[in-house]
């Protein structure tokens, strides 16, 4: 059972005011000092988890089933971290009938400044990262500052004047946090580079097509193992294509390592432009938890446009060549398809699998006539659905299951737009 959205920021919300009303006078806690007081403690124990999601330590991806919503839930706790932190701002937390003192007590004009910089802060990174339009690599330059800013809303809490005490279950609470917090940033901005899985490759092929590439890369040393359906961080060691950026692993095996790549950005352009083989690139990996489903029953594998990819590791998988009971919708736009694209279905075909090739656009007849007899035939309860692709073709996807009877629990898939 992986953990989701609306339970973890509730439970951080409910543990943050169980242990911190009992600290408080009962006559208050209607009060807007108990609700400011409660709204930054809160946006405290978000932000500190916000920034211990953000250091894509292993064991946070089998919790929350992939790296792709760990950074789901990263998200909304930097949105919901703003909010409360601007309650806390508008009220002010304090009331005569509090017993208040500072952990950290600090000069008045310093307590004030870093009150003023700590909402700053959160304001800038939630900004940030919610801005789709600021390019990739000045992005990831200012996201970086998260972790020292982290510090300054930690140092607010220990200089501001409140009844909470560091011995008390609400003071050990945010000491947890805050440590786990800083802890992530810590690891994330000083220690990543060092201690995460990654190794040096060599690109020695370069295939292209209309605005885009397919990327064959051998390893220079050590070799990354990986299961086919996820993906890596790539990074050329090149000018201009340093930037770190997540594409699916397109092949099945650990060596060589494939990807295919289409021009959707200001990085994704640069590189299928400028990409060349003999280049040396770090493979930081494996990330992900997009696998097939286990044998038995018949499969639905739907891939749109880039989300493609996990499907073609799967039919390249040397542990799973089960391909007679799978289907295959590949949507693509016409004159746009990858390269090789044509190769690996006719492949997937010799081996059983049914490929469809989708070119009319999402609302397609031929996916809802194909999938509608693909399920009169074998049974809505032996169907398993797994997608990859855009958000508006997930929603048809889903409207299509729904139609022919296939529950939510049978469909399979990552937040694409991560990638």
């Amino acid at each position: 059972m992986r953990v989701t959205t609306a339970p973890f920021l509730s439970a951080l919300a409910g543990v943050s005011a169980a242990v911190l009303l009992p600290a408080l006078p009962a006559a208050t806690w209607a009060s807007t000092a108990t609700l400011s007081l409660f709204s930054g403690v809160a946006a405290l124990v978000m932000m500190a988890m916000a920034a211990l999601l953000g250091s894509r330590w292993r064991w946070l991806e089998d919790l929350f089933g992939g790296l792709d919503r760990v950074y789901e839930v990263h998200k909304w706790l930097g949105v919901w971290a703003l909010v409360l932190a601007s309650v806390h701002l508008v009220f002010k937390a304090g009331t005569p009938a509090w017993d208040v003192a500072a952990i950290l007590p600090l000069p008045p004009y310093w307590t004030r400044l870093v009150r003023q910089l700590s909402y700053v802060a959160l304001v800038v990174i939630v900004l940030l990262a919610l801005n789709r339009k600021i390019p990739y690599g000045q992005w990831r330059w200012w996201h970086k500052l998260s972790g020292p800013l982290f510090v300054v809303v930690v140092l607010h809490w220990l200089s501001f004047r409140s009844p909470i005490a560091l011995a008390s279950p609400a003071g050990v609470w945010l000491v947890l946090c805050a440590g786990l917090g800083l802890a992530g940033a810590a690891y994330k901005l000083l220690l990543y580079p060092f201690l995460s899985g990654h190794a040096e490759y060599r690109l020695v092929r370069v295939e292209a097509g209309v605005d885009s590439v397919r990327l064959e890369l051998v390893p220079v040393g050590r070799v990354i193992p990986f299961e086919p359906g996820q993906f890596a961080f790539l990074r050329f060691l090149h000018p201009g294509l340093r930037e770190p950026h997540p594409f699916t692993i397109a092949s099945g095996g650990d060596q060589p390592v494939k990807f295919v790549v289409r021009a959707l950005g200001d990085y994704t352009e640069r590189l299928v432009a400028g990409v060349e083989p003999g280049m040396r690139a770090e493979v930081y990996a494996p990330f992900g938890r997009f696998n097939r489903p286990p044998h038995g029953g018949f499969e639905v594998w739907v891939g749109g446009g880039v989300g493609l990819s996990p499907f073609i590791a799967w039919l390249q998988d040397p542990s799973r060549q089960d391909l007679a009971k799978v289907t295959v919708f590949n949507f693509q736009t016409p004159g746009r398809g990858f390269p090789g694209v044509a190769e690996i279905a006719a492949d997937a075909r010799r081996r059983g699998a049914d490929w469809v090739d989708v070119a009319d656009g999402p609302r397609s007849a031929v996916f809802e006539d194909r999938f509608a007899w693909l399920v009169a035939q074998v049974g809505a309860e032996n169907v398993s659905v797994s997608f990859c692709g855009p958000a508006g073709l997930l929603a048809i996807v889903r409207a299509a299951m729904a139609r022919q009877g296939i529950p939510e629990s049978r469909l399979h898939h990552e937040k694409f737009e991560f990638r």
